[in-house]
């Protein structure tokens, strides 16, 4: 398992736009950091962590419904990181947001159905705050 390292997250009003990125340090992680399914997860306190956004080895994705062209999840290969973008952000985004990784997902349908804590790697989180 590879610790991964989310960064991006901050305080903003309805409305705005934040872009959340997350990478790793680890040289065989990055290697082959193509052949990773990856996630995105939040979790408000008190309650589990729901994915938001998944996106498999060829770029298709999948979203939470209520995040749905608002939100944008990508993969820059050749820079190892996976990004967020969030637009039009609500007050009910507040939460804690995660990334995840695993290479032995070979469905997004099956990713979908992963819960966060059977992925092979994941990171510590960063905030997303939005005030109405």
């Amino acid at each position: 398992q590879v610790p991964l390292v989310e960064s991006g997250g901050d305080s903003v009003q309805a409305g705005g736009s934040l872009k959340l990125s997350c990478a790793a340090s680890d040289t065989l992680f990055n290697r082959y950091f193509s052949s990773y399914y990856m996630a995105w997860f939040r979790q408000v306190p008190g309650q589990g962590r729901e994915g938001v956004a998944f996106i498999d080895t060829d770029g298709n994705t999948h979203y939470l419904e209520s995040v749905k062209g608002r939100f944008t999840i990508s993969k820059d290969n050749a820079k190892t990181t996976l990004y967020l973008q969030m637009n039009s952000l609500e007050p009910e985004d507040t939460a804690m947001y995660y990334c995840a990784a695993d290479r032995y997902l070979y469905y997004l349908n099956s990713a979908v159905r992963t819960p966060f804590g059977s992925w092979d790697n994941k990171g510590q989180g960063t905030q997303v705050t939005v005030s109405s």
